[in-house]
């Protein structure tokens, strides 16, 4: 079904419930039609917003829209994330109401209904399912439900709304709440919750529901420690207001990581090269070995950050097949400007200023890392269009 621009009218349903999706087709049908029963009687469509799943998950949800002209299939191709994709269906929402639900049938359909009697009351801006009302089970395993209790705790410190349950992942809101922090979202990684209480500039009317978690229906786990670096760099984005980006930070720490591979190649080179190869340049001392070792070094940790920023920073953006190769080259060459600085850098400092060899070429490296990735999201993985 074609997907079209929000429009303002007597026919837009009050709810617009958007389901996320990858690889969830052994339980999407049963998830759909369950919540549409649930919610009989309120004014309501269904948009699932799919990755580009590569199992059958587009054929169900096509099956179930063509005995209910209420859902409608919107598929991306090369963008992943639930966080980015939520907010693609909740650009082409209709309803007044605009809310999220997993699709693999955790979220319990009889707690989203009491959110949307609730929130159409008209006295709430957004309100939440909440694990942590109560003292009854999560639904969640002893570990995952220790690390969100964590996390939790840490978003506490940067939310303007004191939500028992800022991970939760089945919400709703109104569409005058989500405009407001639509221009600050990041839209990266999993936590759209956090990502939206975080970025409305007042704090909203909300209720919560307790409701655990149900058995999941099918599909697996889109936790991992990416879904943690991706939390960990939200929270210092919002916590920053700004000042450093979500993106920016896993981009540094997957800098930081290749700065060790840099410093451990370096000190490889350095031993492994060490002779008095080279003829003096002018005045100057520069040997052969020295610029083999800090060349090499860079060309290895750049080749390093471009594949982990591949898994990690731009995920979303995932390349692969032969375009890895091609924005590859697109990274050598956006690179190019702060390696060719990294090494200026790191002969002056140690030739002219005298400091050690392994602090001079790190050094060198961080005040190069800042070039690196705006000439990376420039050339490697640019923004679609």
């Amino acid at each position: 079904m074609a997907d079209t621009e929000f429009r303002a009218d007597a026919d837009a349903p009050d709810l617009s419930l958007i389901i996320c999706t990858l690889n969830e087709g052994v339980a999407i049908r049963g998830v759909i039609e369950e919540i549409s029963d649930t919610l009989r009687g309120i004014s309501h469509e269904i948009i699932v917003v799919d990755d580009n799943s590569a199992d059958n998950t587009a054929d169900e949800v096509m099956a179930v829209a063509a005995q209910r002209p209420n859902v409608r299939l919107h598929v991306r191709v090369g963008e992943r994330g639930l966080s980015s994709a939520a907010i693609k269906g909740w650009d082409i929402a209709h309803g007044r109401y605009l809310g999220v639900m997993d699709g693999d049938g955790q979220h319990d359909p009889h707690a989203i209904r009491a959110l949307a009697e609730m929130i159409m009351q008209g006295d709430k801006d957004l309100v939440c399912v909440s694990r942590y009302l109560g003292t009854t089970e999560t639904g969640l395993s002893g570990i995952r439900d220790l690390g969100s209790k964590a996390a939790t705790y840490a978003t506490g410190l940067v939310l303007k709304v004191p939500l028992s349950d800022p991970m939760s992942g089945c919400f709703l809101m109104t569409r005058d709440y989500y405009l407001s922090a639509r221009p600050k979202l990041t839209g990266i990684g999993f936590k759209i919750l956090l990502d939206i209480a975080a970025s409305a500039p007042k704090k909203p009317r909300f209720g919560e529901v307790k409701a655990a978690l149900r058995q999941r229906q099918g599909g697996q786990s889109k936790l991992d420690l990416r879904v943690v670096a991706d939390l960990g760099a939200l929270l210092i984005e919002k916590a920053t207001k700004g000042v450093l980006p979500a993106r920016f930070v896993l981009f540094a720490g997957v800098g930081v990581t290749g700065v060790f591979v840099y410093a451990a190649v370096l000190i490889a080179c350095h031993y492994l090269l060490k002779s008095s190869h080279g003829a003096p340049i002018y005045r100057y001392q520069y040997r052969l070995d020295d610029i083999i070792s800090y060349s090499l070094a860079i060309w290895i940790s750049m080749t390093w950050n471009f594949f982990l920023n591949n898994i990690l920073t731009f995920r979303d953006k995932r390349l692969k097949g032969w375009r890895v190769f091609q924005a590859l080259l697109g990274f050598y060459v956006a690179c190019s400007l702060g390696a060719l600085l990294s090494l200026a850098l790191s002969m002056f400092m140690k030739d002219h200023l005298h400091i050690h060899w392994l602090v001079a070429g790190v050094s060198a490296a961080l005040i190069s890392s800042i070039w690196n990735y705006y000439g990376a999201k420039l050339l490697s993985w640019r923004d679609k269009k």
